[in-house]
């Protein structure tokens, strides 16, 4: 392993490390979620036993609209943490994001791992991503292309992290050439592209370039749950008071505004970013969202509980948006985003 993989590798270690605990979580940006309470309807005659909660996922059809979002790779740990989330993905029928695939790109070594994490993670779409910083590095379309072929992605994500690499030592906030890449990789790869940041979200204007793009997937990612400029602050052990812990645009703010592209725009609308508790994701379908994931807290659960413990979680989220799907009289997640939305201010 050369002096830079073995580098990789120590942050990704420390990076699951610290995500092992709410210790990098924002301060005082919240996702905004709790700003919201539902519409009761009295009059409900939807039946919950019927509700289907079946969603398309670029191409293949997922039992629910719930995604294990991208955590992390190129460790042993990082292996194992992904065989088991595949296995998961699999019971669940969801789709699975895996972790940067920047070691992939420089090494061939963990190439039979990751042919396993797809054979586990059986019929469930599996999402593959790349940082910003490599897409900006001139590199063939081939090399991004094997990372598709290698685990038969559905999905290509490229994930934007201009805080994360500036606050990181050693970090590449450079990002020369970036939306002529992405415009580059939607029209030669072999699967459509999804944008996803990192935790300081995608504002309407982004995401307008990023469709323009001809980006098919944006995930906000925003501000209020994982902070990784924190996650940063906390490796590099600097003061904790760093005014940049915080910054971000909230997860409700941006899926709230860029939801409105929905109008001018076909896109498949991702919510990520402090998406915690199943109120969070049932406010963010309201909000438009396609597809809500989690990373932090499923790590979380797989730690503390297993596959089993993961299982749970994502089945608490669904069991509850079916229970507010009912008592909103919504008969489909298209339903619930019109009007069943209510800013608690304006109950007083």
């Amino acid at each position: 392993m050369s002096e830079n993989q073995a580098e990789l590798s120590l942050r990704k270690k420390e990076h699951l490390t610290i995500c092992e605990d709410d210790s990098a979580a924002f301060k005082t940006v919240a996702t905004g979620f709790d700003n919201y309470t539902f519409l009761h309807d009295a009059t409900t005659e939807v039946i919950i036993q019927n509700l289907n909660l079946e969603s398309n996922f670029f191409g293949s059809t997922v039992a629910y609209p719930f995604l294990i979002s991208c955590m992390t790779g190129g460790t042993d740990e990082a292996n194992n943490i992904n065989l088991q989330l595949a296995e998961v993905a699999n019971s669940l029928n969801i789709p699975l994001g895996l972790g940067s695939m920047r070691y992939a790109l420089e090494s061939r070594d963990y190439d039979i791992h990751l042919k396993g994490i797809k054979k586990s993670a059986g019929i469930s779409p599996i999402m593959t991503n790349i940082g910003a910083a490599q897409l900006c590095e001139g590199r063939d379309v081939s090399q991004f292309q094997r990372l598709i072929d290698l685990v038969e992605a559905s999905v290509f994500i490229i994930h934007l992290n201009a805080l994360q690499e500036l606050v990181q030592k050693g970090g590449e906030p450079s990002f020369p050439g970036l939306m002529q890449s992405i415009e580059f990789l939607a029209k030669s790869l072999s699967v459509p592209i999804i944008v996803k940041e990192v935790g300081s979200g995608i504002s309407k204007q982004a995401a307008k370039r990023l469709l323009e793009a001809g980006v098919k997937g944006i995930d906000v990612a925003g501000a209020g749950g994982t902070s990784w400029s924190a996650v940063e602050i906390i490796r590099n052990r600097d003061d904790k008071n760093n005014e940049f812990w915080d910054w971000g645009l909230p997860t409700s703010y941006c899926l709230k505004t860029v939801n409105e592209l929905k109008e001018f725009y076909k896109f498949t609308l991702i919510s990520s970013g402090g998406v915690n508790t199943p109120h969070d994701a049932a406010v963010s379908y309201a909000l438009g969202a396609n597809f809500t994931g989690s990373a932090r807290k499923v790590l979380q659960a797989l730690n503390a509980s297993g596959e089993e413990g993961v299982i749970s979680f994502i089945t608490q989220f669904i069991e509850y948006l079916k229970k507010v799907l009912f008592l909103t009289g919504s008969a489909s997640l298209a339903q619930l985003q019109v009007g069943k939305l209510i800013r608690k201010e304006e109950l007083i």
